[in-house]
């Protein structure tokens, strides 16, 4: 299908830890299915990286070379985690398909991070995250030839402010930055600042979406679960849910913004010439993610990614099925019985 008759739509890639890898599944379904123009990206943490590597696959070579990137980067990432002592046993395999509450390891790694901070247990700050990216997105590449916009967002330190890196200054230190987890990795230097996960202020935000213009028809890939089954009552579990609180608090007032200018436009009492009246599709699969807990976002085997691509790639499927044609005429998502 050639590039007039498809359709144009954004994407906004939440971060997850190794969730991100349902992400994975989404994009190589979106991008086989071949009648969606990827005009503009937007990503946090896990889903910054999957923008990059999209983006720059995009550019060097067309939805092909963007699918065959994404898989180069999350079978690598499985393949470092093979040497990894973070495992999960035999025992977890038989309760959980990502889960690791029987590794020991994963009990020790969780109750040294809680004691020690990523400088003292890191103190060379290796990230083998950071060559893997630089083997596969070429950033000068990245920042200046012609392709969809691309957005990462990171956590200033000091300050709390969210900070949206554009395309024109994207480096895998920005990447980088957007998925540093605090009691993980030290805090990541950009310009002069020092940034952790771009979570806790957008997981990922939709403004820079909104504010570019173009396609009113945003998609997001959503990891984080709004709605979970049961009161969490061990302290992993508590941790986690505040975690995802807090990751999703960002978007679900963004959600809210967007309905309310929605209604006005809707209402006659904002010009739909100056305004972009939004139209929200999201893919997720929330009753199964929701189901891992807090450790399933440190595995990362490579069986589990595979699990989780196959799982995305199904859920993007039912989308594309059910609501191919509403893109670019109405929402396919329900935002107020979604998000708020």
């Amino acid at each position: 299908m050639g590039t007039a008759n498809r359709k144009p739509i954004k994407l906004a890639l939440q971060g997850g830890g190794s969730h991100g890898a349902f992400t994975w599944g989404v994009l190589d379904r979106l991008l086989a299915d071949g009648r969606l123009e990827i005009e503009a990206v937007v990503g946090t943490s896990a889903g910054a990286m999957n923008a990059a590597v999209l983006v720059d696959g995009l550019i060097a070579g067309g939805a092909e070379e963007a699918r065959r990137r994404l898989d180069a980067f999350w079978e690598g990432v499985g393949a470092m985690a093979a040497f990894s002592p973070l495992q999960p046993t035999p025992l977890d395999l038989m309760f959980s398909a990502g889960n690791m509450d029987f590794s020991p390891l994963w009990r020790i790694a969780d109750v040294m991070t809680r004691q020690f901070s990523p400088y003292e247990l890191n103190p060379a700050n290796l990230n083998p995250l950071r060559e893997h990216l630089e083997r596969l997105v070429d950033f000068a590449r990245l920042r200046s030839a012609a392709g969809p916009a691309l957005y990462a967002c990171a956590t200033n330190v000091l300050t709390g402010r969210l900070r949206v890196f554009e395309r024109a200054e994207m480096s895998v230190e920005a990447v980088l930055a957007s998925a540093c987890v605090p009691l993980l990795h030290h805090a990541v230097e950009v310009g002069g600042e020092h940034y952790w996960d771009g979570g806790y202020c957008g997981n990922p935000p939709i403004f820079p979406l909104i504010y570019m213009g173009g396609a009113p028809d945003i998609l997001i890939v959503q990891l984080n679960p709004i709605n979970i089954p049961e009161v969490p009552r061990d302290i992993r579990a508590i941790v986690d849910r505040m975690n995802t609180l807090a990751f999703n608090s960002s978007l679900m007032r963004e959600m809210r913004m967007i309905r309310f200018v929605t209604d006005l436009i809707d209402q006659g009492q904002l010009p739909r010439e100056k305004h972009l009246r939004c139209f929200i599709h999201t893919v997720d699969a929330e009753e199964e993610l929701a189901a891992f807990n807090a450790s399933s976002k440190m595995n990362a085997s490579i069986g589990f990614l595979r699990h989780l691509r196959a799982l995305g790639a199904a859920r993007a499927e039912a989308f594309l099925d059910a609501h191919f044609e509403a893109i670019g005429q109405r929402s396919s998502t329900d935002v107020v019985a979604k998000f708020l």
